[in-house]
């Protein structure tokens, strides 16, 4: 993006900052060619003349294009390395398996880790499964209420806010798993309360899995595992 180039921005005689024109490589990208005539077209899909746009919001969307043409970029070489990776892990187990008379496996495999010969890098593969909650989850919810009405005085707020979490449904639809596996943690003696865990136990299906490639290093054998990041937020 254009910046002024000196240092405070110049500003006119009225004491306004002049914003400089936009870069000419943007306009193509960013404006509509009619007649000779280049337009800008905004949010409710009208067309303004370029002109007549105020110079710092073409600054301003032509720092946004510019920041999310790096980001798809970005994006893409993370997709190429997620690929290559995976094609990577593959061909080795397949080694490894041929070299004890195995055969290649078709199902999908357990969490694993490989270890570079210095053992200062690990590349690790986990699987973490996808559990949805079948029609279950209402019995063990209707037994749990059941429990908590009949002790009343007697249960403590902590068991009824750890049960009120648990049954909360967020904006997506979906049930906390973790707050679910509180409420299995309970140490509970009650008859009822023990078959609404039964209940939750049958209630858990796994509907799918999602495997990820995590990296890592350190600077000696004996020194602490650093995350090789490539989460934008903890980049750095």
């Amino acid at each position: 993006m254009t910046r002024p180039e000196t240092d405070p921005a110049p500003r006119d005689a009225g004491g306004n900052q002049i914003i400089p024109d936009a870069p000419a490589g943007w306009i193509h990208e960013a404006t509509v060619l009619i007649d000779g005539q280049r337009y800008m077209r905004d949010g409710q899909g009208r067309l303004t003349p370029v002109d007549l746009v105020r110079p710092q919001d073409q600054l301003q969307d032509e720092m946004v294009r510019t920041v999310i043409g790096h980001a798809e970029d970005l994006s893409a070489q993370i997709a190429r390395f997620r690929g290559h990776s995976f094609d990577d892990i593959a061909a080795f187990d397949a080694l490894l398996e041929d070299e004890y008379g195995g055969h290649a496996r078709r199902s999908v495999k357990g969490n694993r880790t490989y270890m570079s010969y210095d053992g200062c890098r690990k590349v690790q593969v986990q699987i973490a499964e996808r559990i949805a909650f079948g029609p279950e989850l209402q019995v063990a919810r209707d037994l749990v209420e059941e429990c908590l009405a009949e002790w009343a005085e007697g249960s403590r707020d902590e068991i009824r806010a750890i049960v009120a979490h648990a049954f909360q449904v967020d904006r997506e639809g979906e049930i906390s798993r973790g707050a679910i596996y509180s409420l299995l943690r309970l140490d509970i003696g009650d008859a009822r309360w023990q078959q609404a865990m039964a209940a939750i136990r049958d209630a858990m299906r796994v509907v799918g899995s999602k495997t990820y490639i995590r990296c890592y290093r350190r600077e000696t054998p004996e020194g602490a595992w650093e995350p090789v990041t490539i989460d934008l937020a903890k980049a750095g």
